[in-house]
C-alpha cells in the first residue's frame, strides 16, 4: 500500500453525521439497481423497499429528492433494442417510452405510502445556465414546500451527446447543490470506494471516509461495473467533487440490498465524502465571489432593513435599476447612499425590473402582462456584503 493510499484509508473521525439529522436528502438510484434485465421490468420488491426508506425519512420531516435512472433501460427492453451502442435516435425513442413507465412506477410506490411524486426532466443547460437553473431550483423548492417528492431524470428524449451529463451520478450532484441538499446518497453496485477495484484485487480495502477528494482519491476510480449503467466509480468521484464543493456530504453505498438507506443507519458499509461547509454557505460564497455583477438595484431604507434581517428583496423596495442584465445574472444591491449591502441572482431582465421597480408584487402580472415571481431577488440567491448591515436612513431634521 503506497503513502497516498495510507492517507486515504486513515481512521475515520470519532463521530460521523447521522442520517436522521439531515434535513434535505437526494437519493440516486441507477439503472442496474432498478431494472431487471432478464425480466425486462422494474425490480418491484427492491423499489418498494427503497420507497419505504424514503417514506421513513419524509415522516421525520426531511425533504427527499430522487434522481432515478432507468428510462432508456426500460424503453429498450420494451422495444427489443440491444443493451449497448444504441444510435442516438434509438436512445431517444427508448427514453420516450421508458420515461412514462418509470414515472408511473415511482408515482405508484410513493402513493402507496401516501407520498406525492413530481416528475422533473432536466438537460445539462438546466443546471449550467443561470436563468434555467433558477427556474428549475424554484420548481424543486415549491414541490418540497408542498411536501412532494421530486423524481428527477435527464431528459434523454431531447439531450444529445454534446449537451448531456452522460451519467446520473454527476446529475445527482448538480441537483443536490441546486436544491441546497445537505446529503447525497449514491446507491451503487459496490459498497463504496476501495483502494483498488475489488473485482480485480482481492486485497482492496474499503475506504470509510474521504475528507477531501485529491489526486490519490481520483487515481483509485475504476471503470463502469455494469452493462446497464453509464456510470462507474470515476463519475462518482466527480460527483463527490461537485457535491462537497457545494456544501453537501455524500455517501456511496451498496444499493443492491433491500432498504439500502435504512441499512446505513444500522452501520452498513459505505464511503462518506465529507464537506467542511454547508449548502447555503457555499452557495452564498459562490454568489459573493465567483460571479461578475451585471447591474445594480438601488433600494430604499425599508428594503435594506428587510434584507439585513434575512428577507428577500421585493420589487416595491427598488428605487432605481442600472445596467443591462438578464434573469439569473448577478447584480449588486445598493442602499440610498449607494453603499453595496449585498448582491444576488436577479429574477427579472433589466427591462422588466425597471417596469416593476417600486410596485407591489401583486401588480406584476398587470404591469408585465403575465405572472412573474413575487420577489426580485430571493433570499437564498443573495449574499450580504457584511454579516451585519448598518442601515442608514436620511435624517428628517436635515442632518446625516
Amino acid at each position: 500500500m503506497n503513502a497516498a493510499t495510507q492517507v486515504a484509508v486513515a481512521s475515520p473521525p470519532a463521530s460521523l453525521p447521522q442520517i436522521k439529522d439531515f434535513k434535505r436528502v437526494v437519493i440516486k438510484a441507477g439503472s442496474s439497481l432498478l431494472v431487471d434485465r432478464g425480466q425486462s421490468c422494474v425490480k418491484r420488491t427492491w423499489l418498494e423497499s427503497l420507497a419505504q426508506d424514503i417514506a421513513d425519512l419524509h415522516a421525520r420531516g426531511a425533504d427527499v429528492l430522487v434522481v432515478s435512472s432507468g428510462a432508456i433501460a426500460l424503453g429498450r427492453t420494451v422495444l427489443g433494442l440491444p443493451e449497448r451502442d444504441l444510435k442516438l435516435e434509438d436512445s431517444q425513442a427508448a427514453a420516450a417510452i421508458g420515461q412514462i413507465a418509470l414515472a408511473r412506477i415511482w408515482a405508484e410506490v410513493l402513493a402507496d405510502r401516501k407520498l406525492t411524486a413530481g416528475q422533473i426532466l432536466v438537460t445539462l443547460g438546466d443546471t449550467e445556465e443561470r436563468q434555467r437553473y433558477l427556474n428549475a431550483r424554484a420548481t424543486i423548492g415549491r414541490l418540497l414546500d408542498l411536501r412532494a417528492v421530486p423524481v428527477i431524470n435527464e431528459n434523454d428524449t431531447v439531450a444529445t451527446h454534446e449537451i448531456r451529463y452522460g451519467d446520473n451520478d454527476r446529475l445527482a450532484a448538480r441537483v443536490a447543490t441546486m436544491a441546497s441538499a445537505d446529503l447525497l446518497i449514491l446507491l451503487s453496485d459496490v459498497q463504496g470506494l476501495y483502494t483498488a477495484p475489488p473485482s480485480e484485487n482481492p486485497a482492496a480495502e474499503l475506504i470509510p471516509v474521504v475528507a477531501r477528494v485529491d489526486a490519490s482519491i481520483e487515481a483509485m476510480a475504476g471503470g463502469a461495473a455494469s452493462r446497464l449503467s453509464r456510470g462507474g466509480m470515476r463519475t462518482k468521484i466527480e460527483a463527490a467533487k461537485i457535491a462537497t464543493a457545494g456544501g453537501t456530504h455524500m455517501i456511496i453505498t451498496d444499493g443492491r440490498v433491500e432498504h439500502p438507506v435504512s441499512r446505513l443507519e444500522d452501520g452498513a458499509p459505505c464511503t462518506w465524502f465529507l464537506t467542511g461547509s454547508n449548502p447555503m454557505t457555499a452557495r452564498k460564497k459562490w454568489i459573493a465571489g465567483a460571479l461578475e455583477p451585471r447591474g445594480v438595484l438601488h433600494v430604499d431604507a425599508g428594503a435594506a432593513r428587510a434584507i439585513a434581517s434575512g428577507k428577500s428583496l421585493l420589487p416595491a423596495g427598488v428605487t432605481r435599476v442600472d445596467g443591462s442584465f438578464t434573469s439569473g445574472d448577478c447584480v449588486l444591491i445598493r442602499d440610498s447612499r449607494a453603499v453595496e449591502i449585498g448582491r444576488g441572482l436577479v429574477a427579472y431582465d433589466a427591462s422588466d425590473a425597471v417596469l416593476i421597480a417600486g410596485r407591489n408584487s401583486q401588480d406584476i402580472a398587470t404591469v408585465l402582462g403575465s405572472p412573474g415571481r413575487a420577489v426580485i431577488i430571493h433570499r437564498d440567491d443573495m449574499a450580504l456584503a457584511h454579516d451585519k448591515i448598518a442601515i442608514w436612513e436620511p435624517d428628517t431634521n436635515g442632518t446625516s
